[in-house]
């Protein structure tokens, strides 16, 4: 059993490393008019918030959805003869701009969040579906020994050994996609998809550093968080007797 090195120093370190930047962002920010902006609009920019965290969980939710079992089935069977060429295909995809994506959903499906949401969908897949694809071909040919000579079925082998094996690469897969979708959302702002891009376009028309901030801060907020509680989630998911490299 590994012995836990101690991190007090290192910890009290970067716990005043924080706090010195976060005072430095803190009179930066005063300095260019963002917390006046914030404390005269709270309701504005909550509304907009919220609508940035519908349209990332929405289209997330989407992604996983289509991501996760799409991954599984380029493991099966004949579809392994394409999945090098699929995933090719996703990683071309995954290098055309966010914002020709959603100028492309625009020509197809007018404005509004359903073309926000489709475009975040289309940006968000390929992390979840290339980290499937990696969790699942990864596993130790041991354990699928060992569930057949138990006698599993195949649905038995992909819920009681693949998955629970691959679900830290999977949920890492995730966890990227929807940072990305975090920062990528303020896009929607353009197609009238609402969100926090919305302060981010409008200040930067109008170069006015607080109202840019007042957008720009809670999206990185939200990405940092996302980020933290995932990785929490992969603590929670993952059974302790999974063993990685973390």
């Amino acid at each position: 059993m590994k012995k836990k090195k101690k991190t007090g120093g290192a910890g009290r370190f970067w716990m005043m490393t924080a706090f010195v930047l976060t005072f430095i962002s803190g009179i930066y920010a005063e300095q260019l008019g963002f917390l006046q902006f914030a404390m005269d609009n709270p309701e504005e920019i909550w509304m907009l918030f919220v609508e940035h965290i519908q349209l990332v969980l929405i289209s997330s939710v989407i992604s996983i959805a289509i991501g996760v079992p799409t991954g599984i089935l380029l493991t099966r069977g004949f579809m392994r003869r394409y999945r090098d060429w699929i995933l090719n295909i996703l990683g071309i995809c995954q290098t055309v701009p966010s914002l020709a994506v959603i100028a492309i959903a625009m020509t197809y499906l007018g404005i509004g969040k359903k073309t926000a949401i489709f475009a975040l969908v289309i940006y968000g897949l390929l992390p979840i579906i290339r980290n499937s694809v990696a969790g699942l071909a990864g596993i130790n040919p041991v354990f699928l020994d060992a569930g057949r000579g138990m006698g599993m079925t195949p649905a038995q082998m992909l819920f009681k050994v693949e998955l629970p094996n691959a679900m830290y690469i999977i949920l890492t897969g995730i966890r990227t996609s929807t940072v990305i979708n975090v920062g990528t959302a303020a896009m929607s702002f353009l197609v009238g998809g609402g969100g926090l891009g919305d302060l981010i376009f409008s200040g930067i028309a109008m170069v006015d550093p607080g109202y840019m901030l007042a957008g720009a801060v809670p999206t990185a907020a939200l990405a940092i968080f996302m980020n933290w509680f995932i990785g929490k989630m992969e603590g929670w998911i993952v059974s302790d007797g999974l063993v990685y490299e973390k």
